[in-house]
């Protein structure tokens, strides 16, 4: 039984109610030594308990997508099949832009939000040169089996999920594609094709969307082997003019960092809620060295190119948790290289899914715009509000996003 499908939930709620009502049935019908009814009454209350904590758990994980099945929430999900010391640029010396197409089998995804907007496609990748075998998830856009654009290649905008948290929180929590497929039918926003491949790779860890040779190559399995398999499968522009990154959380930190690591491979990022440095999430491999940390670490990255890249940045947060992370890499980013920093307030909704969820058509107004998709329009330098949010931070504090450690504290 799916951990995320309606047959649980509907047990988790019958359970729930049969146990509410065996004690007001039971509890005074009991019979046998005083003991033994103490013992069954103290049985029931438990299972009472057992089954309301249940059926909590099973209600919040629907609605933000923290499990998607048994082994990621036992901890015995393993998705990396080797994780070969690929190098400085993840390929391992291999010309993957030149290896034979594969043609990938997909079927319909299930799960809530899945069905919606003409559904989501799903797939299991190998990836040919990480190591990782993981599943995918594609949307296409209304235009995309429309005869007038047979010939027309799309963009692509790769969709990462924080952690824990599912590939398809994007689709069942956020509802991007329900949200974004009046505005692509009415031109507000460019047709793009939505893929969320699986970022928790390893159990009960953070990946950090890092190659860490000996342990796993999250990197490339995001930057090479899923957009490897768009192209092959569907027409979808190629990098880095056509694609872009967006996440939440723990997967806006890998947004950031996948774009500014990779000017080759992609053109924009949307974070939000996220960090520069790693240790933002202390469950990150990325976190677990100071070599690793400099490696991922957006800011450090941007500041060490001699020529900046050319790639645009949207990042939003709240003070505390996202919002100074932006304001690091704005300072320090020098044209080409675009930053727009969004300040949030507190009460527009905290590190949740109530945050990052209204903001999907604004910042697919923003990659319409950065990817050359509204010709005419101008690019520039997003105007970062005048809050104080950073007063008093250090500039190490700047640099890492985590000048208030609350907002650290809760990444997701």
């Amino acid at each position: 039984m799916s951990l995320t499908g309606t047959p649980f939930l509907y047990t988790t709620i019958l359970l729930a109610v049969a146990a509410l009502a065996l004690p007001l049935v039971l509890w005074t019908r009991l019979k046998g030594p005083r003991a033994l009814r103490h013992a069954v009454r103290v049985l029931m209350l438990l299972f009472a308990q057992v089954t309301a904590i249940t059926l909590v758990f099973v209600l919040v994980n629907n609605a933000n997508n923290l499990y998607d099945n048994w082994s990621d929430l036992l901890g015995t999900g393993n998705h990396v099949q080797q994780a070969a010391n690929l190098g400085a640029d993840g390929t391992g010396g291999i010309a993957y832009k030149k290896l034979p197409k594969v043609t990938q089998s997909f079927s319909q995804a299930d799960g809530p939000g899945m069905h919606a907007a003409g559904g989501v496609k799903v797939t299991q990748l190998k990836g040919r040169v990480s190591g990782v075998s993981a599943e995918v998830y594609v949307w296409l856009p209304p235009q995309y089996n429309d005869p007038a654009y047979k010939n027309k290649k799309f963009p692509v905008v790769e969709l990462l999920s924080g952690y824990p948290g599912s590939a398809k929180a994007w689709y069942g929590s956020l509802k991007v594609h329900e949200q974004l497929e009046p505005l692509m039918r009415s031109g507000q926003v460019a047709p793009f094709i939505l893929v969320s491949p699986r970022t928790n790779l390893i159990a009960k860890i953070d990946t950090g969307c890092a190659n860490i040779p000996g342990t796993v190559n999250a990197d490339s399995w995001l930057s090479i082997d899923v957009p490897k398999m768009i192209t092959d499968n569907f027409r979808a522009e190629s990098g880095p003019d056509g694609w872009a990154t967006a996440g939440y959380s723990a997967g806006a930190h890998c947004a950031a960092k996948l774009a500014v690591a990779h000017p080759d491979r992609y053109r924009a990022a949307v974070s939000l809620s996220g960090y520069n440095d790693p240790i933002g999430e202390r469950n990150s491999l990325a976190a677990q060295s100071v070599e690793l940390r400099r490696a991922n670490n957006p800011y450090t990255l941007l500041k060490g190119y001699r020529t900046p890249p050319r790639i645009a940045l949207y990042v939003s947060g709240e003070g505390g948790d996202g919002y100074e992370a932006g304001v690091a890499l704005e300072q320090i980013a020098k044209a080409p290289t675009t930053v727009h920093v969004v300040f949030l307030p507190r009460s527009a909704g905290g590190h949740s899914m109530a945050l990052w969820r209204p903001q999907i058509p604004t910042v697919f107004r923003w990659l319409t715009m950065e990817l050359g998709q509204k010709p005419g329009q101008q690019h520039g330098r997003g105007v970062t509000p005048p809050v104080p949010s950073s007063a008093g931070s250090k500039p190490a504090e700047l640099a890492s996003g985590t000048s208030s450690r609350a907002g650290a504290g809760r990444k997701r």
